[in-house]
């Protein structure tokens, strides 16, 4: 699938929180939205990721910014990966992965010589329309937060 770019409009898509509750990108309009997607929940580098963006929530918020994870997990182990970790934020269920293919983040990968499809680990900064102001394909896990902070004008240090 296309990678987005800065620019484009991100694709709209409802899909299920770890509460069973329907979530649309469009009812986010007004806010910066950081989208990341992940491959599968409570492994090691998601957890990383996930409790990296956990741990700069209050930052973000202050900053205007909502955050949704998005990986193929059943909303039941979204929530009990919130449960575990105290994310606090939003996981959206994407067992179809169309929605990651929709934003560029399902292609190839490989491990141990072995090439098959599946999620990338990325994330993207949304503008108060929906629209992407930058995109992180291959992002590592503790990389997502600086990433978009730096993005919104705000250095570490």
């Amino acid at each position: 699938m296309a990678q987005l770019k800065s620019g484009d409009q991100a694709p709209q898509f409802t899909l299920l929180d770890q509460n069973g509750k329907q979530t649309k990108l469009a009812d986010l309009k007004g806010r910066k939205v950081l989208v990341y997607f992940y491959p599968k929940a409570d492994t090691p580098g998601c957890t990383r990721q996930a409790c990296s963006v956990r741990d700069a929530k209050a930052d973000l918020a202050k900053l205007g910014v909502e955050v949704i994870g998005i990986s193929p997990d059943t909303p039941q182990k979204q929530k009990k990966f919130d449960a575990k970790h105290a994310l606090g934020f939003t996981l959206l269920s994407d067992p179809s992965n169309e929605v990651a293919k929709a934003f560029g983040a399902w292609g190839e990968k490989s491990m141990y010589g072995k090439k098959y499809e599946g999620t990338i680990r990325s994330s993207l900064l949304l503008d108060e329309e929906g629209k992407v102001i930058q995109t992180w394909y291959k992002v590592s896990p503790e990389d997502t937060v600086p990433k978009a902070e730096e993005a919104l004008g705000r250095k570490k240090g």
